[in-house]
């Protein structure tokens, strides 16, 4: 049975890369007795594979992973067992049983939506919701993405998906594009919107968390974005 899994990262642990994150995944999965199933060959290894993974310094509220079992007795009794070998940080927020034509979690993703607040004193008085309404009635949003090998200058404003900013708590939403073809990291949208007003950017200053990552159930021309989680069903 494949099952697509869950859950939320916070306090230190969200200074844990993905790579560790994996690692203890396996660890807590055969403390708690899961029948996991594995993969054949000569090093055999639990079939599990992550939804976009989580940059370091991030926390989340909607983080999935795909699992294979070879049985489950209920997906509460699965939440509850898991649960017990977390370390504070980490917890299973939900179960879904999946298909088996079901595609992947890492291939299914399309765009990711994420809350940013600003630590103590580093809030920008200029930000409003007005300013980032004017940022984003922009036709276009010319950025410099830079990698290790190379750097390109493109439009990001199709591959953002909503943007405003709640005056009332001090906090932009954002919804972006996070499947492998586009992959905008939020901070590259709040340097271009500190670039529209004029004014430096201190990224340390940037509190990030992802709250909820989606697959598109449309089209590529007419985007329909459901929660990762919204697919498959109770078990």
């Amino acid at each position: 049975m494949k099952l697509r899994v869950k859950f939320s990262k916070h306090g230190v642990l969200r200074f844990i890369g993905h790579l560790d994150v994996m690692r203890y995944f396996q660890k807590a999965i055969r403390r708690a007795g899961i029948d996991i199933a594995y993969s054949a060959g000569f090093s055999p290894h639990q079939v599990m594979s992550f939804a976009a993974p989580l940059g370091v310094g991030l926390e989340s509220n909607g983080e999935y992973m795909d699992i294979e079992v070879n049985s489950l007795t209920s997906a509460s009794e699965f939440v509850d067992t898991l649960n017990a070998q977390m370390a504070d940080g980490i917890r299973i927020l939900e179960v879904r049983l999946l298909l088996d034509n079901a595609g992947n979690a890492m291939a299914s993703v399309a765009a990711a939506r994420y809350t940013i607040t600003f630590r103590e004193g580093c809030r920008p008085c200029f930000l409003t919701g007005s300013v980032v309404d004017d940022f984003y009635s922009q036709e276009s949003i010319m950025v410099t993405k830079k990698t290790k090998k190379s750097e390109s200058t493109f439009d990001m404003k199709p591959y953002i998906y909503a943007c405003s900013y709640d005056d009332k708590n001090d906090r932009l939403d954002l919804t972006v594009d996070a499947s492998s073809a586009g992959n905008i990291k939020p901070a590259l949208v709040v340097s271009a919107l500190f670039d529209y007003s004029h004014q430096a950017l201190d990224e340390s200053g940037l509190m990030i968390t992802r709250e909820e990552t989606y697959t598109n159930t449309g089209t590529a021309k007419e985007v329909r974005l459901e929660p990762l989680g919204s697919v498959g069903s109770d078990y």
